[in-house]
């Protein structure tokens, strides 16, 4: 609660949307990733999906940017036996490194193999750059992608970039049935 208007302050849900149209496979946002977060050589918090969908001759090729969906409902979190998974300030799934014990729990239970173990020992993935959105900076992969096709912010602010373009465009996300409420929208290839 604000000590001066005694409402209380609404939790932002960060979340990101994904835009197949624009997107070109370029991995922009995977060298990105890698250079803000100093991701070890072979690992990755983020990749390219090289999607061919249809029946020859009607293929459809999509390229999607993907990463942790940071669940409202992460399975990753339930599974972990030491509490190093967690849900931190606006809905984003973290691993505290001092706490994991590398048992890979998380990593099998997440649907989206969003996981890896870093050679370290410790569960590594997708933070959507905490230490940069503390700072109200976007993700390093949203601020790198030269087509636009990645929009970061709080899916409940109607007003912000991404409550805006999740209003005016229809959205899928993946793996729905899990029952983990994932935060990335893939947005519709076609209008509204």
């Amino acid at each position: 609660m604000s000590a001066k208007t005694g409402k209380r302050r609404r939790q932002k849900r960060y979340a990101m949307a994904m835009d197949p149209r624009q997107c070109v496979g370029c991995a922009a946002c995977v060298l990105a990733c890698k250079a803000e977060n100093e991701v070890p050589e072979g690992a990755f918090r983020d990749w390219i999906v090289d999607e061919i969908r249809g029946r020859y001759p009607n293929l459809q090729r999509e390229f999607r940017s993907e990463r942790c969906h940071h669940c409202s409902n992460p399975p990753c979190v339930a599974a972990c036996p030491t509490g190093a998974s967690h849900v931190a300030e606006g809905g984003t799934v973290l691993v505290a490194q001092n706490k994991c014990t590398g048992c890979k729990a998380c990593v099998v239970a997440c649907p989206y193999g969003a996981r890896y173990v870093h050679p370290k020992g410790y569960v590594d993935k997708c933070t959507f750059c905490a230490h940069r959105t503390a700072r109200g900076q976007d993700p390093a992969c949203v601020e790198i992608c030269p087509t636009n096709a990645l929009t970061f912010g709080d899916a409940d602010d109607p007003q912000g970039s991404l409550g805006r373009l999740l209003a005016s465009r229809a959205h899928r996300k993946l793996k729905e049935e899990a029952g983990c409420r994932p935060n990335l929208y893939i947005l519709a290839k076609g209008g509204q």
